[in-house]
């Protein structure tokens, strides 16, 4: 499944993951392959994501994120340095 993360300022990561965690603004959830479509806003927090590089999290601001047809498209208010 394909992460995109951006904030107005710059594209933070864009590429094929295994799976993502979100700090939704009613609790934390995860995304996996083939997940059903969703759009959700989220709390300041920590996304974490699975890639072939590793295990990686960021700290978001809050945002949205949109998954449809295993792509996510994460639409942060700002982003932390990683975590």
């Amino acid at each position: 499944m394909y992460l995109e993360i951006i904030t107005p300022e710059q594209k933070v990561f864009e590429g094929e993951v295994d799976s993502a965690t979100f700090p939704g603004s009613n609790g934390t959830f995860q995304v996996l392959n083939d997940h059903a479509p969703l759009v959700s806003s989220l709390a300041k927090g920590e996304v974490k994501y699975s890639a072939k590089t590793g295990e990686h999290t960021i700290i978001i601001d809050g945002g949205v994120v949109e998954v449809l047809n295993n792509t996510i498209s994460l639409l942060a208010e700002a982003v932390s340095e990683e975590a």
